[in-house]
């Protein structure tokens, strides 16, 4: 078996889960335990100066977490992972693992406007700037890059303008100036599109999403490539003498697993953001139907913005998985099972009809997630963007009558039902029916 190639649906069921040693049991077991016992003092000392690897304590590594990473790293072609409790967690200490005071990173515009204030306030507060730079201006983001730069920054499928990422030319215009590439890939998933492929260093996940599946779990997860050279001298966080572990070198003690061993030693212990075994757990179970969710979702989600261009109340449709979406052969090429789940219209009649018609829905779901098995609508520009101004709100290609859909499992035409009830009524037309 050793031999074996295993597809992609095989290893999200499998990988990181043999039977339990111990048991014999099939499911992977929940380690509900904050510390483990060492066996002796001198393997307790071996494990505190990272000489062997081991659990410890809850805070930096647990067995069912151990699992969910490793299939991460799976499923997404990395040499490992590391998970923690969000996914502005995990991408966080992305940062941490390669930035500090003084230091600067370049990210694309049009992201999630959590990720912009984290990176324009938040990091800005502890001394790492941000430039924020449209996400297909090449030039703009090469001429960016700074000698202090430590990352370049974009997602696969921008939140909530739709935008794809175009991975392979970002990573060139990074590796050409010794800057990594870490791509959010929260909305494709791993069964989509796995940028790593495509030249990407770093690749962080809101775990909560697709690969929870269920709206249940908040959780994130960091997978490192394995083939940056983090060793070039531009990066001392990983190449010089560390203080927190005797003046070792993470670059030079641990080779390809520099960076891992550093998110997870220096910066997950200290940050402590760590993910519980439970929610690790029900990770795990996510992933075994990712594949099958995610075509379903790309299904669904095709049929509703099709249907939705023909409505006279809809001004406009973006989703990269139509022939007249301007990223529309991008994504042929990086999304390779479907333009996945999550894509935006506009309302005629602006913020007022957007009112009426999320007021009106039953079967969609007014609520602040995305990349449930149920459908899910929000209206950005107050909600999950509110916090920017207007024209960071441009930046980001949120207009107000745009209104976000995260398009569900449900039968097809239950849910064109529910959407065709919905716009009558934001147009003020009378609209009757229920969900029996």
């Amino acid at each position: 078996m050793n031999d074996r190639e295993f597809g992609f649906r095989t290893r999200a069921i499998h990988a990181g889960t043999p039977p339990d040693a111990a048991t014999g049991a099939r499911a992977m077991p929940i380690y509900q335990s904050a510390a483990f016992v060492f066996g002796s003092s001198e393997e307790a000392a071996e494990l505190f100066a990272l000489r062997s690897y081991g659990h410890i304590y809850g805070r930096i590594s647990n067995p069912t977490v151990s699992a969910f990473e490793e299939r991460m790293a799976s499923l997404e072609r990395g040499l490992g992972a590391v998970a923690f409790s969000s996914g502005l967690a995990a991408q966080l200490c992305a940062v941490l693992c390669v930035a500090q005071n003084g230091d600067h990173l370049v990210c694309a515009a049009n992201i999630y406007g959590g990720t912009i204030t984290q990176f324009g306030v938040t990091l800005r507060r502890m001394g790492i700037e941000t430039t924020f730079v449209p996400g297909d201006d090449f030039d703009a983001i090469g001429d960016a890059i700074l000698p202090n730069t430590k990352l370049l920054f974009a997602e696969t499928i921008g939140n909530p303008s739709g935008t794809i990422g175009d991975i392979e030319r970002l990573s060139a215009v990074a590796h050409e100036r010794d800057v990594p590439l870490c791509i959010d890939n929260t909305f494709a998933s791993p069964y989509l599109c796995r940028p790593i492929e495509y030249g990407a260093d770093l690749v962080v996940h809101s775990a909560t999403k697709f690969i929870c599946g269920h709206g249940t779990v908040i959780g994130g997860v960091l997978i490192e490539s394995g083939k940056f050279a983090w060793d070039s001298g531009r990066f001392p966080l990983l190449s010089d003498p560390s203080p927190g572990y005797h003046q070792l070198r993470f670059t030079e003690t641990f080779g390809e697993y520099a960076f891992l061993i550093r998110a997870r030693a220096e910066v997950l212990r200290d940050v402590g953001a760590s993910l519980a075994p439970m929610d690790a757990w029900l990770l795990i179970q996510g992933l075994e139907t990712l594949p099958v969710r995610m075509e379903r979702h790309s299904m669904n989600a095709l049929a509703v913005a099709r249907w939705l261009q023909s409505r006279p109340e809809v001004q406009w449709v973006s989703y990269p998985g139509l022939p007249e979406h301007p990223h529309y052969e991008r994504a042929q090429k990086y999304l390779r099972g479907g333009a996945g789940a999550i894509f935006a219209f506009g309302i005629a009649g602006g913020r007022e009809a957007g009112r009426r018609f999320i007021n009106a829905l039953q079967l969609w779901s007014h609520l602040a997630n995305v990349g449930d098995a149920k459908s899910l609508v929000i209206h950005p520009a107050s909600t999950t963007h509110s916090q920017l101004s207007d024209v960071e709100l441009q930046g980001a290609g949120v207009a107000p009558e745009m209104v976000r859909l995260s398009v569900g499992l449900e039968d097809t035409e239950d849910l064109i039902w529910d959407l065709e009830c919905a716009l009558r009524a934001s147009s003020g037309q009378s609209s009757t029916g229920s969900i029996t």
